[in-house]
């Protein structure tokens, strides 16, 4: 079975070699660059098996693309933490949805009406409206890229006509399609991304129920996610768009 690498960085601005890779699974690191040649240099190396390579990287790589630690060491926040960040943040707050399905969302009354109407009844005044109004007003911006699959799950559906009542508070919300994503190599992570500094991790029980949240602020881990959120935000469609576009197809 081949292995699941996740691109971490580039020590190139250009050619993208050399670079460091990751392994989801083992935590092993891939690195490549330009092979060591020269006989006199790989006469030097010690313990070179034969089938084995050396290759050149500039220390930098290393220091700004390998992991730290094997497990990296996290803070994980409960639900009223996580919900404070959105008062504290300074300038953004950037969201990738990757899942299919948030139970959350099917116990509300706005998800009953839209199974039964195809539409909600949204209104704007609730804490959390109230709150991104707050912020919004301020300059601040909040962002979203939900991906949506080719057929389309109840619960994604439901979130684009979300995307009417978070647009009013000022949010700014695309969509991009599963097979898009994939192609891009986004990860299948839901995150948000405050300020670029900070990446809040959401974690979902096996039943979709958001448990809790993981705090990391590790510079190679916001530099990943905010590469992450470079490339969903250029290839995304804003969600107007991407609904007509949507009903047209069908």
């Amino acid at each position: 079975m081949a292995r699941r690498l996740r691109f971490n960085g580039t020590g190139s601005g250009d050619s993208g070699c050399p670079s460091v890779h990751e392994d989801l699974d083992s935590g092993e690191v891939i690195v490549h660059g330009p092979p060591l040649t020269d006989p006199e240099d790989v006469g030097q190396l010690q313990h070179l098996s034969e089938g084995e390579v050396a290759v050149v990287v500039p220390r930098e790589l290393l220091v700004d693309w390998t992991p730290k630690e094997s497990l990296r060491k996290v803070q994980s926040i409960d639900l009223d933490a996580f919900g404070r960040l959105f008062e504290k943040f300074e300038h953004t707050a950037w969201r990738l949805e990757t899942r299919r399905r948030y139970a959350s969302d099917e116990a509300t009354d706005t998800y009953r009406q839209f199974v039964e109407k195809g539409e909600a009844d949204w209104t704007l005044d609730n804490p959390y409206c109230r709150m991104i109004r707050q912020q919004t007003d301020l300059g601040k911006r909040v962002e979203r890229v939900r991906i949506v699959d080719e057929a389309p799950t109840t619960g994604q559906l439901y979130l684009l006509d979300n995307a009417k009542r978070n647009s009013a508070i000022g949010e700014d919300i695309r969509n991009l399609w599963r097979g898009d994503a994939e192609r891009l190599r986004l990860p299948a992570e839901d995150f948000w991304l405050f300020d670029s500094r900070l990446i809040a991790l959401l974690r979902f029980d096996d039943d979709d129920q958001l448990t809790h949240v993981d705090l990391i602020t590790e510079p190679a881990e916001v530099v990943r996610c905010s590469m992450v959120r470079d490339a969903a935000w250029h290839h995304a469609v804003p969600w107007q768009q991407f609904t007509a576009e949507m009903r047209s197809d069908g």
